[in-house]
């Protein structure tokens, strides 16, 4: 079977940019769409990219369970040797996950072993590796170096030879010999040079002979283990039965003394068996093509090449990946928008253009719900936000936001300066309160939290009391509202209200306590999932609902004072006590 193909998908763990930067643009060298489609990070968030000159935005989760929603097909872990156990476990649950590439170097042998035992159907690349490559299909890792390596080595094509290697380096050095020697492989793994590798030379040796779109195999081993005797076995049992030349590095180790290591752990002989001359003879005696030294490799290429008839040039070209923004060509964005832009002349709203809002009669609700919850929201959220701004447009020129807009207006402030004084006023004591408590709400419903251990967890409760309204002076706001919606979090409301009210009566629930109570009950009632809504209460959507509503009355009451031709706002002296 292939390894890869067009369509996977992959996961990233641990964000590096530069390094999901060269997967993406060997995807835009050879014409297929962005692989990686979702990154795991300390925080979570979105990271600017380069597909040709495009940039896009790949979405940053830390928990590793949101970035698997995406479905993909392969992980890329590059997470440190400490941490590749934990972040490779729940890719090996995952049951749309079919291949895992682990980087790092210097895993723990236990923490391998580990993996290794858990692992039943995945093929796991590594530790210690570039990556792996069927060229045209999925490039998962930095395998095949640079750009003008990848063109060298005509990795932009879909060659005819399997290539496997323990080492990254000498598998790049392969791909060149056979670049020149034939239209290139087909399929490219380096399984790493640690002593426990997630597979082995034989797994990826068996899958190629199968593979018919694979006319020979190439691989380079070392010094150290004995896996190229169950190779060689395999061939004497004519199991394996596709030409194979292999050459086996580090013959120089046995002018040292025992126990000599080269680069990889596992490059290391301790017993005879192990040394690159030993195992080579027993390679040639079963039937493997064994050249006379590394650079030979390109002769017996060439006579395999000839001899099964493999065209040399190449079958498709190649995209030209696009300069870095120094020379003009690349260029990273300043700002990133994801709710508006112009489509076909006109301004759409998350993707829907202002014409078919207004014939289709859509209000100020549907437009916050394209602008700021990115949905086509429900009717009833719909009416729901309108109803929150007439509620919220205005409460009189008493409370602080109209107060510093009438003085702002009064002294000769233009409209917007008046607005801005007004707005900044907003905070936990003055319309701020609906995010806290739609925090507080849907803490306290998610964990079972009681009306009375609730409130003895604050000593003030956002959403809970009024200076002049009382459970005998009610707020009408907090009827309309109230009974708008009945849910979960409305009822939590209701009855810490019950509880505060054995206070004081004039701890109520009070309109920014209800609204939050109703939002959240509203986005339950229109689908949005846990995730969604916990981020739109992080976001601050109630708060932003009351700045919206508000800014009416606070222009309103700027306008007023201009058109009333009021003077300049002093503060009497007999309303202020000097200390």
């Amino acid at each position: 079977m292939d390894l890869f193909n067009q369509s996977d998908k992959i996961i990233v763990i641990n964000n590096k940019p530069e390094y999901i930067q060269r997967i993406l643009d060997y995807d835009y060298m050879v014409d297929r769409e962005p692989s990686v489609v979702a990154i795991v990070g300390s925080e979570d968030g979105y990271q600017k990219l380069f597909y040709g000159s495009n940039e896009i935005l790949i979405p940053i989760y830390k928990d590793i369970n949101k970035a698997l929603n995406h479905r993909p097909t392969v992980a890329i872990n590059l997470s440190s040797f400490r941490s590749v156990k934990n972040t490779t476990i729940p890719l090996l649950e995952d049951e749309n996950i079919r291949v895992i590439v682990i980087v790092a170097e210097g895993v723990p042998e236990r923490d391998m072993k580990d993996i290794i035992s858990k692992n039943k159907n995945k093929i796991i690349i590594g530790p210690a590796t570039f990556g792996a490559i069927s060229p045209r299909k999925l490039r998962a890792g930095v395998i095949g170096g640079d750009e003008n390596n990848i063109i060298k080595s005509k990795l932009y094509n879909i060659g005819s030879i399997g290539v496997v290697t323990r080492s990254g380096g000498l598998l790049n050095e392969v791909f060149r010999i056979i670049a020149k020697e034939s239209d290139g492989v087909y399929e490219g793994i380096a399984i790493g040079g640690e002593v426990f590798p997630g597979s082995t030379l034989i797994d990826h040796i068996e899958r190629m002979n199968k593979n018919p779109n694979i006319k020979f195999i190439v691989s380079v081993s070392e010094i150290g283990g004995t896996d190229e005797y169950k190779i060689a076995e395999l061939y004497k049992e004519k199991i394996l039965t596709k030409p194979l030349i292999m050459w086996v590095t580090g013959a120089v180790a046995e002018i040292f003394p025992q126990n000599a290591q080269f680069g990889h752990a596992a490059a290391r002989v301790s017993k005879d068996e192990e040394k690159a001359f030993n195992k080579m003879h027993a390679l040639k005696e079963a039937g493997v093509i064994v050249p006379n030294s590394f650079s030979e490799i390109a002769l017996e290429v060439r006579k395999l090449v000839k001899k099964m008839n493999i065209p040399i040039e190449p079958k498709y070209g190649y995209n030209q990946i696009p300069l870095t923004f120094n020379k003009n060509f690349r260029r990273p964005a300043s700002i990133v928008s994801s709710i508006s832009k112009e489509i076909d002349g006109e301004i759409a709203y998350n993707g829907k253009k202002i014409t078919d809002i207004i014939s289709n009669q859509e209000g100020i609700g549907k437009v916050i719900g394209y602008l700021w919850f990115k949905k086509d929201i429900p009717k009833r959220l719909e009416k729901f936000l309108e109803l929150v701004i007439v509620v919220l447009a205005d409460h009189g020129p008493n409370v602080s936001g109209a107060h510093n807009a009438i003085v702002a207006s009064r002294a000769g402030k233009d409209i917007i300066s008046s607005l801005a004084s007004g707005l900044l006023t907003i905070g936990p004591r003055f319309g701020g309160a609906i995010d806290d408590a739609m925090r507080n709400w849907r803490y306290a419903v998610k964990n079972n939290v009681s009306a009375k251990d609730f409130i003895s967890m604050y000593k003030i409760i956002p959403g809970i009391g009024h200076r002049v309204k009382s459970k005998f002076n009610p707020d009408k706001r907090v009827e309309i509202i109230k009974s708008y919606i009945t849910g979960i979090h409305m009822n939590f409301a209701l009855e810490v209200e019950k509880e505060t009210l054995k206070k004081s009566e004039k701890l109520i629930l009070n309109v920014d306590g209800a609204i939050a109570a109703a939002l959240l009950d509203l986005f339950i009632e229109s689908n949005f999932s846990d995730q969604e809504i916990d981020e739109f209460v992080e976001l601050g959507i109630g708060n932003g609902l009351f700045a919206l509503a508000r800014s009416i009355g606070i222009i309103g009451h700027a306008i007023d004072q201009k058109r009333l031709k009021q003077p300049l706002y002093r503060h009497p002296d007999d309303d202020i006590l000097y200390i």
